[in-house]
């Protein structure tokens, strides 16, 4: 039976902990969520009916600073991803050295299906029902899949009446007028580029010469895809929901872009053959760039790859036992807490900028958010050639000491 996605983080964990020696008390402590919140609440549908949603908010940890994390709309949220995506972003600001614990939340919910007015109906009831716990201080929400910058100024709007003023600070990824950062939307997908090029280097590849799939075409996938198109790699793979296309020539994705917002997805763009997504997966590209949902790299998909480097987009796409699948055939992977943090490094700019109320240029951003994502990738890539390890084992090490030094420190109270 496969692993839940919590369980994988859980096995993530548990391996970094035995190799680490952590202390069998500490490893009790951080293997769980310190708390979770789950909201049942009616939202009043366009036609007059009255829908009841769920809604979920766990905070992993926050020994580190106020927690931080995305809210994803999407039909298969449930308790069990949430959780786990709260415990990678403790360990991803940690590696980061960012001030924020780990958190996420959700709702269970389709939002392509609902209306503008229903999302905004939506999105104000869930912020009211976990408002307890949000704030500028104690958790900062921000978007993920199936959420915008939109949705964010609706929650930030919903907690500000409550307080009887304006809270900016309290989620980050608004729209900039209404504090909003520069350089917040690409964030993400920048910092999968950059890591991307930092690891052909170590390859020994030039960029000329790499060709990128890119599995999930969405925010994330996309901007990956330009950034990595203009530093002179060949796009070659790319895919959405509802399907995968294959170009050996390349592709043009300004155009794929202009194409997705005609046609409503990557399928049917001229001059490309339509494959499944296995096939995406184990094509033959120099760079494997997942960037859609958890689970996707299983050991069977593994054995079949083809590219030198994985870069994980998403959070937790490769399963730990496809992990040592790709460590055996020497196939390099550059782990999800490290390649996708851009957005949360982005999102800490954000927060500071709130609260100081004096905001940065986006080439400043840009510069700190690239300076940042760097120096974490030669670590990292230092201590795993020190130690002879993986760069995920390498980053997962380094993030949970700073964690537990943090909790050790803090002691328990009372």
């Amino acid at each position: 039976m496969a692993l839940t996605a919590f369980e994988v983080a859980q096995r993530q964990f548990d391996e970094a902990a035995e190799a680490m020696g952590l202390d069998p008390a500490m490893r009790e402590v951080l293997r769980v969520p310190q708390r979770e919140l789950i909201v049942n609440f009616p939202v009043r549908m366009d036609n007059g009916t009255v829908r009841v949603f769920t809604g979920f908010r766990v905070q992993h940890n926050i020994t580190r600073g106020p927690a931080k994390g995305g809210l994803r709309y999407h039909p298969a949220v449930n308790l069990d991803e949430v959780k786990a995506l709260a415990m990678w972003m403790s360990w991803k600001t940690a590696l980061m050295g960012i001030p924020f614990g780990g958190a996420k939340g959700g709702v269970v919910c389709d939002p392509h299906s609902l209306s503008q007015l229903e999302l905004e109906h939506l999105t104000r009831r869930f912020a009211t029902e976990i408002s307890l716990l949000v704030g500028s201080h104690s958790d900062i929400p921000a978007p993920d899949l199936g959420t915008n910058a939109q949705t964010m100024a609706w929650f930030m709007d919903t907690v500000s009446m409550h307080q009887g003023y304006s809270m900016p600070a309290v989620i980050t990824g608004k729209p900039i007028s209404v504090g909003g950062s520069q350089g917040r939307a690409e964030a993400t997908g920048r910092g999968v580029a950059t890591v991307t090029l930092k690891a052909l280097s170590q390859l020994g590849v030039d960029p000329s010469d790499a060709t990128v799939a890119v599995q999930g075409f969405g925010n994330v996938g996309s901007i990956s895809a330009l950034l990595l198109e203009r530093a002179g790699c060949r796009i070659v793979g790319i895919s959405d929901v509802h399907g995968a296309c294959w170009n050996p020539a390349g592709f043009n994705v300004a155009s794929v872009l202009d194409h997705i917002h005609t046609s409503g997805s990557v399928l049917g763009y001229p001059g490309a053959a339509e494959i499944s997504n296995e096939d995406l997966l184990t094509g033959d590209a120099t760079v494997l760039v997942p960037a859609a949902l958890e689970g996707q790299i299983t050991p069977e998909v593994a054995e079949r790859m083809r590219c030198r480097l994985v870069v994980e987009g998403a959070n937790g796409p490769t399963t730990p036992d496809a992990d040592t699948v790709l460590r055996d055939r020497g196939i390099m992977l550059v782990p999800d807490i490290l390649a996708n943090a851009g957005g949360v490094v982005v999102s800490y700019f954000e927060w500071v900028q709130d609260l100081q109320a004096f905001f940065w240029e986006e080439a400043d951003i840009n510069r700190r958010l690239e300076t940042l994502m760097r120096r974490a990738y030669d670590t990292i890539q230092g201590v795993a050639e020190a130690r002879g390890i993986t760069l995920r084992q390498s980053a997962y090490s380094l993030a949970v000491d700073k964690v537990a030094r943090a909790t050790l420190v803090r002691g328990i109270y009372p």
